[in-house]
């Protein structure tokens, strides 16, 4: 087989480590596809959507696609991926292969259209020496939002004139930021952000939760609005934050093995335990040319050492069945509980039009933490825009 193999894919970042692991899967497909080149667009998640809706306007689409968990009902309703049911992929041999929260996720009415690699999930940690110093016990984390509005309110440190120091609580979130942490929240109450292609937000559960979100940064005050760390990192991990969101991967050698050993991991909780994660999936153009090629490179993507890289790079552990003894799994303990929790994870998406919505999600919910609408009003508003 010849040809040119056409690769959407914002996994492997502009660095020497980003090159160098793509180039060890380039390196794999070839083994096997030696006549066949490989043409990368290194995108990020910021212009994927733009690239891959200009590829199909232009009629040049990719071969290839990796995009994010949400994705795949907006481009399968439009017949821009193939079945992967002609390679043998099913829900059913899917749920064997890979973590089974993940199928739901790149299913669309009933057929597989994306092979999932990696889960970028966004566990709660807290600092078991800010917990002692408050007189919290480190051993026993909350368990209801209640109880981790109490705890932050207690680890919250302000100096003289009010301003807070160090977060008692940490969203990870920076302006118009907030509907990752907006749909752990949401799945903590026991509903999902949309259930069978409905919304699932619009109910008591979906502004309860958005409630509690304006109540944490104007009420409790545990949290200025949008405050984010100098390098975009989890407050927590730059010691401004006492509690709160962090990434499924952490290198301990870079933040230091002592922060590391004072961390302590669980899931938000309330009716149900939630774990928020996105994730990378690749799919294959309708349009291909070299299916089977494209199918080929795939698999490349989705072997161990493959996904090991793509977890070190973007913060994630691999999607794969049976990885929880795996190196990189266990080379921390941000990515060691995240692998074990998996059956608690909560996405975003899951409507057709969901990429149409995302930046809408952004301001509508700012809007809320900032006093500017009430969140029944501003949730309802947001219903009726995903019909």
């Amino acid at each position: 087989m010849t040809g040119t193999l056409r690769v959407l894919i914002p996994s492997f970042p502009a660095s020497n480590e980003g090159t160098a692991a793509w180039d060890a899967v380039v390196a794999t497909f070839n083994e096997e596809y030696p006549g066949v080149t490989v043409e990368p667009d290194f995108a990020t998640f910021g212009n994927l959507n733009e690239k891959i809706s200009t590829s199909l306007a232009g009629g040049k689409p990719y071969d290839i696609l990796v995009t994010g968990v949400g994705w795949v009902p907006p481009f399968a309703s439009q017949g821009a991926y193939l079945d992967l049911e002609q390679f043998g992929v099913t829900d059913k041999s899917l749920s064997e292969d890979a973590v089974p929260a993940i199928v739901p996720a790149v299913t669309y009415e009933g057929a597989v259209y994306a092979y999932p690699l990696i889960m970028g999930a966004k566990p709660m940690a807290y600092s078991r020496a800010a917990f002692e110093a408050a007189g919290l016990d480190p051993d026993s984390p909350p368990s209801t939002l209640a109880e981790l509005t109490a705890a932050a309110e207690k680890l919250t440190v302000q100096d003289d004139s009010g301003k807070i120091t160090r977060a008692g609580f940490d969203f990870w979130a920076a302006a118009s930021n907030y509907r990752q942490a907006y749909v752990s929240v949401l799945g903590a109450l026991g509903r999902d952000l949309y259930e069978d292609g409905e919304p699932g937000f619009d109910g008591a559960e979906g502004a309860e939760a958005l409630d509690w979100m304006s109540d944490m940064i104007n009420v409790s005050k545990v949290e200025e609005f949008g405050q984010k760390s100098a390098s975009g990192a989890p407050l927590l991990l730059t010691g401004e934050a006492a509690i709160g969101f962090t990434g499924g991967y952490i290198d301990c050698a870079a933040v230091t093995q002592e922060l590391c050993d004072d961390l302590e991991f669980f899931n938000l909780e309330d009716s149900d335990q939630a774990m928020f994660s996105g994730g990378q999936v690749a799919s294959i153009g309708a349009g291909s040319k070299l299916a089977d090629a494209a199918w080929g490179f795939i698999q490349a993507l989705a072997t161990p050492e493959a996904v090991a890289s793509m977890s070190e790079l973007n913060f994630a552990v691999p999607a794969a069945s049976g990885a929880g003894d795996s190196e990189i799994v266990q080379s921390n303990p941000a990515s060691a509980f995240v692998y074990d929790n998996l059956q608690f994870v909560v996405f975003e998406g899951g409507a057709a039009n969901w990429l149409d919505l995302r930046d809408s999600f952004n301001t509508e919910l700012d809007k809320a933490l900032l006093g500017q609408g009430s969140s029944a009003d501003i949730l309802k508003g947001l219903a009726e825009k995903s019909k």
